[in-house]
């Protein structure tokens, strides 16, 4: 090899190490702004669900971080049951009874119980953890009486709801609200979510001569409410006029719905156990007194519906070309192993749900009441339906074949005036 060619070789092999270099350097740049911007987006996104998904701190939080000021000195009756619990799992029982300078007198239970196991009436019972008397409110009486009241100066209640009119959660609210009003006794209530959301109102409203336990007061089936919110609706509108404290929540906004708020979900009664139920509850529950298997013994209630004289297929297929909003019918025949039609093969319907803000439950219960009288007129009996519907104008439409569609904006007036009545006792937005 000559010299000049040697240096030839030298210099074309600089370059090409020179040209490799490069290229590292190079694909690192690429590779260290693409880490980057990666993490900044992860970040990003991180800061917006943070933003969209802060957890919700229910009333007991609130009253906890207060170290329970309000209560301090009194002498307090609690009305719960195993939904109340606190961000870390505590029961309300157990935060109250442990509360410095707040002596609690006795427990009060609602319907389904301390557990909220039971489907039945349920006698009172001693506290096996705490000792104190446990006054169930779902059994010989509905009311607190002179004897269980005796020596309480505040009544604190602390119950997940449903946010339902026909749910008997807020009429043991709302009797205890009166006979705390009758006594000069404070009544507290520690806020928790509407499960299903705040935003939407629909059913048709309770007729004036309806009210009962399951109809304590005039409102929509479905009412967007927290249980503070409709106690103080309840005590202004129905002139309780009791000494009312809502311990409002944190963090919770009109437009979440329960999976939203990063509490932990705990059935508030047997059958209903999953999100998914608490969003048809309200157009599913409807149906059962018309002769109706609503899932009650299933692995699935208040997801589907049947009975041993339904054909799945055809009332899934009329339902289907509805367009109902936000769901889907499937024909799914079951055999409940209690409750109605016990131990039967049911021609059964499985709700799925695509779209839980689209769901409108209480149109989609009068659609399905609707195509099961056009299709079994002497097995479905829609008239029974009014104990819980609670209008009369509502079935009776039913009765004549009104179309659904019809009768759904029949609803409109009534609804924009609860409306209106409801916002003066928002806490959210």
């Amino acid at each position: 090899m000559t010299i000049m060619g040697s240096v030839e070789c030298k210099t074309s092999q600089r370059s090409v190490l020179r040209f490799f270099l490069a290229l590292i350097i190079c694909c690192l740049g690429v590779a260290t702004q693409a880490q980057a911007s990666s993490s900044n987006g992860a970040n990003m996104q991180r800061a917006r669900h943070s933003r969209h998904a802060a957890r919700v701190r229910v009333g007991l939080d609130v009253l906890e971080a207060e170290r329970f000021a309000p209560l301090r000195g009194k002498h307090v009756g609690v009305i719960t049951n195993h939904t109340g619990l606190d961000a870390q799992g505590r029961t309300t029982i157990d935060a109250l009874t442990h509360a410095p300078g707040v002596q609690v007198i006795a427990l009060f239970t609602p319907e389904h119980g301390l557990g909220g196991n039971k489907d039945e009436n349920v006698s009172s019972a001693k506290d096996p953890v705490s000792g104190l008397p446990v006054y169930s409110l779902y059994g010989e009486t509905r009311r607190p009486t002179d004897e269980m009241l005796a020596g309480i100066d505040a009544l604190v209640f602390d119950v997940q709801d449903a946010g339902v009119r026909f749910y008997t959660y807020t009429a043991t609210m709302a009797y205890c609200m009166e006979e705390a009003a009758k006594r000069k006794i404070a009544f507290f209530v520690l806020d928790r979510p509407d499960p299903i959301g705040g935003e939407i109102v629909e059913g048709p409203m309770l007729d004036a001569d309806k009210t009962s336990f399951t109809a304590y007061f005039r409102l929509p089936v479905r009412y967007g409410l927290t249980i503070g919110e409709l106690a103080q609706l309840f005590n202004e509108e129905n002139h309780i006029q009791c000494d009312l404290h809502v311990i409002a929540m944190k963090n919770w906004r009109r437009n979440l719905f329960y999976e939203e708020t990063g509490l932990r979900w705990l059935p508030p009664s047997p059958n209903l156990r999953t999100l998914k139920g608490s969003v048809l509850y309200p157009g599913l529950e409807i149906l059962q007194n018309g002769g109706v298997s609503v899932g009650r013994g299933t692995e699935a209630p208040f997801e589907e519906f049947g009975a041993p004289w339904m054909h799945g297929e055809d009332v899934a297929g009329r339902l289907n070309e509805r367009h109902i909003a936000g769901v889907r019918f499937v024909a799914a025949d079951f055999i409940p192993v209690a409750g109605l039609y016990a131990a039967e093969r049911c021609g059964g319907v499985a709700i799925r749900v695509l779209d839980k803000r689209a769901v409108r439950s209480m149109t989609m219960g009068i659609e399905i009441a609707s195509v099961l009288k056009q299709l079994y007129p002497d097995k479905f009996d829609a008239q029974k339906m009014l104990f819980l519907v609670g209008n009369d104008q509502t079935i009776h439409q039913l009765q004549e074949d009104v179309p659904a569609t019809e009768i759904v904006k029949g609803w409109d007036a009534d609804l924009k005036a609860f409306e209106g009545m409801g916002r003066k006792y928002f806490l959210y937005k």
